[in-house]
């Protein structure tokens, strides 16, 4: 009996302390509450209201920037997405243009079998075939190629676009210039479109058409690479790094516009293959020779009459009168040895090169203006051009 009367006594003093320490919490919170009401300078109630605002906003806030997240992500999707088609867009205009050149010019280039006779070591003649490329003139079949395609052949085919073939002459050809004009029987041709060196400038994008190892209609593209040239032959070449081998020769180099800037001519490589830098003799040159071939037979190489040099100094740049030729054009106007030529026909020339270019323009008999420095004094002359000497090796 004493014994459950203990346990009874000792189950009411701890259900009293847990009252006792329910009490004190919520005394606590409430305090707290209230404490919190006032430094918010709101009621109790307010509390409890702000709170759920507030997490309807976070939950709002949250949505928001998820879908602004989205719509962001869309965007730059839609950006890439635009970035790629304006990409696409510049490289299929590029294909379309690049296609139309080539559709434009290529049926005014033509393939050139070229037959000639060599000799062996044991002094026995045998015929040798080759291949070259030319481009078409002039309607009724003049044909533009290399001297060093046609110049020395025996006998000449030429495969014209549409795969038929004919049998060509040489109308003509100057070694020096390496320029050769050969004929086929044959009207209504599509004749190339020529364009002048003024219309061009390093990093322009050209293209080369012809038959390297005889794979007709072979199409390669580059840039002009430089301007005015002076390899081995005595004019202005272009370089470009549009893929020229063996074969090339006598081919178009063409413009972004279809039209021809040049006949190219040479490489210069170690193996003999194309290294990405080839020559082309301008359109200028070549089609003054060709039009003198087509009237004369022979190219009659337009001739002042003086030796020259480069020169540079006193801010003067120009080409040097070395040496004046008797009795021709340049001592007839004035021109003196010692002479520093600095324009002709309001062109600036800076060395002989760029002087032969403007001479090879013109034809005998055609005057050009000349303005000289003169010990810092200028001078113009008129000089009417002359037809080069045999034993000639001076402008």
């Amino acid at each position: 009996m004493n014994s459950d009367n203990g346990f009874k006594s000792f189950f009411l003093k701890g259900l009293i302390i847990v009252l006792i320490a329910v009490v004190f919490l919520v005394i606590g919170g409430i305090s707290m509450l209230g404490v919190l009401a006032v430094v918010n300078k709101v009621t109790i109630a307010d509390l409890f209201k702000g709170s759920t605002e507030t997490g309807e906003e976070e939950d709002e806030q949250g949505a928001g920037e998820k879908e602004a997240g989205t719509q962001a992500t869309g965007e730059q999707r839609d950006a890439k997405s635009g970035t790629d088609s304006s990409e696409e867009f510049i490289l299929s205009t590029l294909d379309d243009a690049i296609s139309k050149v080539v559709e434009e010019v290529a049926p005014s280039v033509v393939n050139i079998e070229v037959t000639v006779k060599a000799q062996d070591i044991f002094g026995r003649i045998y015929e040798e075939e080759g291949v070259g490329s030319g481009v078409i003139y002039s309607e009724d079949g003049y044909i533009i190629t290399n001297n060093h395609v046609a110049g020395g052949a025996e006998k000449l085919v030429v495969t014209l676009y549409d795969g038929s073939d004919y049998p060509a002459v040489l109308v003509g050809s100057e070694e020096r210039y390496d320029v050769a004009v050969i004929k086929i029987e044959k009207d209504g041709l599509k004749a190339a479109d020529f364009s002048t060196e003024e219309n061009y400038e390093v990093g322009d994008m050209v293209i080369a058409i012809g038959s390297p190892y005889g794979l007709q209609q072979s199409v390669t593209m580059g840039v002009i690479s430089a301007k005015g040239r002076d390899i081995t032959i005595p004019v202005n070449l272009i370089q470009t790094d549009a893929a020229i081998n063996r074969g090339n020769s006598g081919g178009p180099l063409v413009n972004s516009s279809g039209e021809v800037i040049g006949i190219n001519t040479m490489i210069i490589s170690s193996s003999g293959e194309n290294s990405g830098i080839g020559f082309t003799i301008p359109s200028n040159t070549v089609t003054n020779i060709a039009d003198q071939i087509i009237e004369y037979g022979k190219a009659k190489i337009p001739y002042m009459g003086i030796r020259m040099d480069p020169y540079k100094g006193d801010g003067i740049s120009g080409v040097y009168v070395s040496d004046v030729e008797q009795g021709y054009p340049a001592e007839s106007a004035g021109i003196k040895a010692g002479d520093v030529i600095i324009e002709v026909n309001e062109v600036k020339v800076s060395n002989p090169y760029e002087l032969f270019a403007q001479i090879l323009r013109r034809s005998v008999g055609d005057s050009i203006d000349v303005r000289v420095n003169r010990d810092g004094d200028i001078f113009n002359f008129s000089v009417t051009l002359v037809e080069t000497p045999q034993d000639g090796d001076v402008s």
